[in-house]
């Protein structure tokens, strides 16, 4: 007896007409023909049936800012900063809570269902760390909020910035975060990454730094990073994120650069939406791309996923919590085309992200939790395509979000009367 059985699925890895039982909030059985009765049945009609969708990086704290106290007029990163520093005198607590817990319900509804929000720490008031820790309360029985502790003007740079870094993991922040480049030199810079990774080991907790997020080829300290992974034997706990300077750097540098991260057990986290917006600022024509190189650190075995950054922010005026937008993106961005390379870019949204932030129980076997979300593509290239829409939304085995599904119709002389954008 389950509690609910999806019937003919098809699965990211390609199989069809699977039938999904879940019984307690876990996935029980993953099968075709699946025998056995349930208090209801669902079918997907041959439609993806896919594990959450994931956010390695986003910013939680300043989501649905947008204008205040003013808009960000040259789109650079330095006038996003600029602006932040302007609002955070005047936040208030409340209206962290409210501006998260919304986007957390624009999250739900995308069957985005795990994000990991860095929080910036450099208020001594710490009202960010407070309001997503309530945050991240609330929404634990729908959503996994990951914390980082993220000293926005840089960890050595800012009075009392470590101090509030080390007050926020006390009040139970999850994971260490850093921004080496924004220090006042390099060598502050490899110095913070130094003392934030020896924090985090002594701590045991996960590593997540802003690295090299400027068009500087010069800006290495993902080298930095590397080379305190294996120092203190964190391989598998760090990540970089934005990596945008790769993008830049000479491939000599690089060819060298890609085997340390690989050796080093380091993940790499591209924001598409965003890079691709903020940098390549100073160009004028050819224009940089700015994103990291993510095939070529792929195919070196390096974890790379996607994150969506900003969602209507200082930084940036867009957005809406889909994944699938972000992977779209990031395809594009990344020339990555071919078939299997456009299915990397679905598990950069989903499976990729799920195992940096070490989530319990994420994926389609049994015995894995019964997060699913059914989406009305048929295949995961065909999800970042249309940017399917997300039928249904499962936590635990209940349904937690419904769309209905997408369709146009037509008045045309001698022609259908319906369109259906699937091929």
């Amino acid at each position: 007896m389950f509690d609910l059985i999806l019937r003919h699925c098809t699965l990211p890895d390609g199989r069809t007409d699977i039938d999904i039982g879940i019984a307690g909030g876990r996935i029980a059985a993953v099968q075709p023909a699946l025998a056995g009765e349930a208090a209801e049945q669902i079918d997907a009609a041959g439609q993806l049936v896919t594990a959450p969708f994931v956010d390695a990086h986003f910013h939680m704290d300043s989501t649905l800012s947008y204008g205040l106290p003013r808009v960000n007029q040259s789109g650079t990163l330095l006038e996003g900063i600029a602006l932040w520093g302007e609002l955070k005198p005047t936040l208030v607590q409340d209206a962290i809570v409210e501006r998260a817990l919304a986007y957390c319900d624009w999250a739900v509804a995308r069957g985005l269902l795990a994000i990991r929000s860095h929080v910036d720490v450099c208020d001594p008031r710490l009202l960010a760390t407070e309001a997503l820790l309530h945050v991240r309360e609330r929404v634990k029985p729908y959503l996994d909020l990951q914390l980082v502790a993220f000293p926005q003007d840089g960890v050595l740079r800012s009075p009392g910035a470590l101090d509030n870094l080390k007050r926020a993991l006390d009040m139970g922040v999850d994971v260490v975060g850093g921004i080496p480049h924004f220090e006042r030199t390099m060598a502050d810079g490899a110095e913070s990454v130094r003392i934030l990774c020896e924090l985090a080991s002594e701590r045991g907790l996960r590593v997540d730094m802003h690295c090299d997020e400027t068009d500087d080829p010069m800006s290495r300290h993902i080298e930095s990073l590397a080379s305190q992974s294996v120092r203190l034997g964190m391989q598998g706990r760090v990540a970089g994120s934005h990596l945008t300077s790769m993008h830049s750097m000479d491939n000599y540098y690089v060819s060298k650069l890609i085997p340390l991260i690989r050796e080093a057990g380091v993940a790499a986290i591209a924001n598409p939406l965003i890079n691709i917006t903020l940098q390549g600022r100073h160009d004028t024509y050819p224009k940089r791309r700015g994103m990291t190189r993510v095939p070529e650190l792929m195919a070196a075995g390096v974890p790379v996923a996607f994150g969506h950054d900003c969602v209507m922010d200082p930084w940036y005026g867009l957005g809406s919590g889909d994944m699938l937008e972000v992977a779209h993106m990031g395809l594009h961005v990344a020339q990555m085309t071919a078939q299997e390379a456009m299915r990397a870019c679905f598990a950069a949204v989903t499976d990729v992200p799920a195992a940096i932030l070490g989530l319990e129980g994420y994926g389609l076997a049994p015995g894995c939790r019964a997060d699913l979300v059914l989406l009305q593509a048929r295949d995961p290239v065909e999800a970042i395509r249309l940017r399917a829409t997300r039928l249904l939304v499962l936590r635990a085995g209940k349904v937690v979000a419904t769309t209905p599904a997408s369709a146009a119709t037509l008045r045309l002389e001698g022609r259908p009367d319906r369109v259906d954008f699937r091929i």
